[in-house]
């Protein structure tokens, strides 16, 4: 033993030479800075244990540091020390059994070839290290891994390569998902040998008590190798204690404690929880190829209304100005969406190598601020243009009361701050985008969290109400018979049913689910919430271009008067061109010449308020 010697910087080589007798060599909380000469040793003891810890100023392992210490089983307790870096060969010519490298806080490195020629090791601990890989080569035989607390190790080598692996003790939960269904070699040869005796264990399960077998060192009969003297259990005798497996010597018995008829299989912790099951981000194969589908139609038709209303020639009114921040909102959640496929794909069949470096990394928080983002900036603009509709209906009369850019701006600039803040929150502890591959702020665990995800739905539900109310007092105000005709009164009722019909699908199901997981009632599991987060989460980002902007007649007249402009379609441009100026030069002489509009006019003019804002 050489202990806390914090003067010893150094240990000559041959210091430890031709030792056969030595068991165990502990060299701690010393001041050495170089590895010191252990290849002298020559141990012939049938298991020697080597250890060194606490020794801070020694920062690597050269090649065949332990090379020449022993023959035979070898225990290496390398632990609390200042490793950085083990070399190539490292443990060449040794006998591993166990290979302990915890709290090696620095040790961020172990060269693919360190175990290259060596035996071993069975047992390998790497907890509380800077590891970010394991070595390619070496690892077939181990078959215990702890590597609890090893934050920086995020991606396991080939599965394969953990052939013999019996117990995984790790740090991140979906790394347990690579071996939920992994066999490895040893006990898909235990199989093989089961298969073999499966009659046997049948019938030695199937036996009465009084013919279960035990030891009996006074009964002198040998039945086959390996048994010791056992005889049928006697009618009157408790069975319980008792087993089949004793009638083997205990040193006999397979070193991973197998039961002869039952055998284990490979465990590992900590279980995948239920924020995080062991699947791809999607889940199902249909949501893959419906997310394609569903993001590039919603960032296609946002696009295309951005780049209409942004180059239009006409005067920028308040709908255009509302539109325009409508559809940038839903072009936001395309590109979250677009991220969330993009990632999906790459990773699919291997997310539990990818997991911790998505779910922790900037990619994550970036969807997850574009689509809280998106969400409530998508749902407040919707209010504000709802609300700017009921009030051009209600006070279509009064001029002076009409809603003008000047008011529109603040107010969308409002939104916005709002929904950077709203977005901007889990990134600085207040739930988190981490808790789900599909970065969502579903993380509940405290107070401030649970309050903030109701907040966002209760405002939701609010914003869906308000929607609603303004949609329900605008079909009233136009459905009178003496302001529109019958037919226009139809067309009016059967646009606003598919307005708010697209906001209750998109928000009903979200908010009705969320709700109830936020109250720790979950009712639907995080696999199912991905159908949720494909088929209805989006169906505003997708529909909101169409019935608010490319249905509309004024959006056409823009889109061909810009096609136009690039050389095509000119002849139907020109029609628009000339229908525009047509209605306009109507109405500034009917206007002029009438004091104040007829009831048929104002039902129009109802109408023409109700059409989608463009």
């Amino acid at each position: 033993l050489i202990l806390n010697t914090k003067n010893l910087l150094h240990i000559e080589d041959g210091a430890f030479r031709n030792l056969p007798r030595l068991k165990y060599l502990s060299i701690c909380n010393t001041g050495i800075r170089q590895f010191p000469d252990l290849t002298q040793i020559f141990s012939l003891e049938a298991h020697f244990i080597l250890e060194l810890c606490d020794n801070l100023r020694m920062t690597t392992i050269p090649q065949n540091a332990f090379q020449g210490m022993s023959n035979e089983s070898l225990t290496l307790k390398l632990y609390k020390n200042g490793f950085e870096d083990i070399h190539s060969h490292a443990f060449n010519g040794t006998k591993l059994n166990q290979l302990i490298l915890k709290d090696n806080k620095n040790l961020r490195r172990i060269h693919n070839d360190a175990l290259r020629g060596a035996t071993g090791p069975d047992v390998l601990d790497i907890s509380s290290t800077a590891l970010e890989s394991l070595p390619s080569y070496g690892l077939e035989a181990i078959q215990v891994l702890n590597a609890t607390s090893s934050y920086s190790l995020k991606r396991l080598p080939p599965l394969e390569k953990f052939s013999s692996l019996l117990e995984a003790v790790l740090t991140y939960p979906s790394h347990c998902c690579a071996f939920r269904n992994l066999r490895t070699e040893k006990q898909n040869s235990l199989f093989s040998l089961f298969d073999n005796f499966s009659k046997e264990c049948e019938n030695t399960m199937r036996k009465p008590p009084n013919e279960i077998f035990y030891r009996d060192d006074s009964y002198n009969t040998s039945l086959w190798p390996g048994e010791k003297n056992i005889y049928p259990l006697a009618a009157d005798e408790d069975p319980s204690p008792y087993s089949y497996s004793a009638i083997f010597e205990d040193s006999e018995m397979p070193d991973f404690e197998y039961d002869f008829c039952q055998p284990k299989i490979l465990t590992c912790t900590p279980e995948p929880d239920a924020f995080n099951p062991c699947e791809d981000i999607l889940g199902y194969s249909f949501l893959r190829v419906l997310i394609w589908f569903i993001n590039i139609l919603a960032i296609a038709g946002n696009f295309t209304v951005l780049l209409v209303l942004i180059t239009s020639h006409y005067k920028l009114t308040v709908p255009r100005f509302l539109m325009c921040n409508l559809s940038f909102a839903d072009f936001c959640m395309g590109l979250y969406l677009l991220l969330i496929a993009a990632v999906d794909a790459q990773t699919s069949g291997q997310y539990y190598n990818h997991a911790i470096d998505w779910q922790t990394g900037s990619g994550c928080s970036t969807a997850g601020f574009f689509t809280v983002f998106a969400s409530e900036l998508s749902v407040y603009t919707l209010t504000v243009i709802t609300l700017e509709r009921w009030h051009t209906i209600t006070y279509a009369m009064q001029l002076d009361r009409k809603l003008r850019l000047r008011h529109a701006v603040p107010i969308m600039l409002g939104g916005w701050i709002f929904s950077i803040l709203i977005a901007v929150l889990p990134l600085v502890g207040v739930s988190s985008y981490m808790k789900v591959s599909i970065c969502l702020p579903m993380d509940i665990e405290t107070g401030l969290s649970q309050a903030y995800i109701l907040l966002i739905l209760v405002l939701n539900v609010v914003a869906f109400v308000v929607i609603c109310a303004c949609y329900i007092k605008i079909y009233i105000a136009v459905q009178n018979p003496e302001l529109v005709a019958a037919n226009k009164d139809t067309k009016v009722a059967k646009r606003m049913a598919i307005l708010i019909f697209t906001d209750f699908t998109c928000m009903a199901p979200i908010s009705f689910f969320a709700i109830s997981a936020a109250f720790k009632v979950p009712l639907i599991t995080v696999t199912n919430s991905k159908i949720l987060l494909v088929l209805f989460y989006p169906v505003n980002s997708c529909a909101n271009p169409f019935l608010y902007a490319i249905f509309t007649k004024a959006f056409r007249r823009d889109f061909f008067l810009l096609l136009s402009k690039l050389g095509c379609c000119k002849a139907r441009a020109e029609l628009y061109r000339m229908n525009y100026f047509s209605a306009h030069t109507s109405n500034c002489k009917n206007g002029s010449s009438a004091t104040a509009p007829s009831k048929a006019s104002r039902g129009l003019l109802l109408l023409s308020a109700l059409e989608k804002p463009c």
